[in-house]
């Protein structure tokens, strides 16, 4: 096989390897949430990292549900410019316990609406709750959230990741309490494990061979042509005597 054709050909599937794989990773991305100093029992900030995942439609309207079984005492929103923020409170089907205070009522919702732009297509933005106190004995808490686009289409991410079983198709944003001690740590189920598509990475390790191998080609060393030596090392000269 011509050494050019090998290395067109590596260069080639290399390259589409990476595009599948950028196309893999745009298509996963989904509201996730962290905290830099959730811990249970105490108070922490929640960031709840929001991309537009369109072309030509920006993100409008976020509404963030909050546990209803496991209700917070305190919250608090972010006031950010561009955006009204709204808390919805809702009576509990029972009183429950928080540290020192029963509650009876708490807040369920955090709505925040644009006033202006929103978040624009292809771009991301971040929305902090202040809460407290954290449960405990509990391992994770997730938080469904709708995500309104300006076309008025509405992006459901209330999808809660079982153990053991593949991420779901829209995850809820859920903060993992065990491990919520840096900003990375407290994600979506998908930071767990690699949220990457299978299919995906084979065709990028299947890219990374086949552009070696046409690299390997390429430096292979040619083999020089023997050349014929003139004079007594080589065929006869037709001026001496015959013996």
């Amino acid at each position: 096989m011509p050494r050019r054709f090998v290395l067109r050909a590596g260069a080639i599937v290399a390259a589409s390897a990476l595009v599948l794989v950028g196309a893999a990773s745009s298509a996963s991305a989904h509201v996730t949430l962290s905290s830099p100093d959730a811990k249970p029992g105490g108070y922490a900030k929640l960031i709840f990292r929001v991309p537009t995942e369109s072309g030509n439609t920006s993100t409008t309207k976020l509404v963030v549900s909050l546990p209803k079984d496991l209700p917070f005492a305190h919250v608090g929103a972010q006031v950010k410019d561009g955006w009204k923020v709204e808390k919805k409170t809702e009576k509990l089907a029972a009183p429950v316990k928080v540290g020192d205070v029963t509650l009876t009522q708490a807040i369920t919702t955090i709505t925040w609406t644009a006033t202006a732009g929103g978040i624009p297509p292809n771009d991301f933005d971040e929305f902090a709750l202040s809460v407290g106190k954290i449960p405990e004995g509990v391992d994770a808490l997730s938080f469904p959230t709708d995500q309104t686009y300006s076309d008025g289409e509405v992006a459901k991410w209330a999808d809660v990741a079982k153990d053991g079983a593949d991420e779901p198709e829209h995850p809820a944003p859920t903060l993992k309490l065990a491990a919520a001690i840096t900003p990375v740590a407290a994600t979506t189920s998908s930071d767990a494990k690699d949220s990457s598509d299978p299919l995906a990475r084979w065709l990028a390790g299947a890219g990374l061979l086949v552009g070696l191998l046409g690299l390997a080609f390429g430096l292979r060393p040619r083999k020089v042509a023997p050349v014929a030596a003139s004079g007594e090392a080589g065929m006869p000269d037709s001026g001496k005597a015959q013996s």
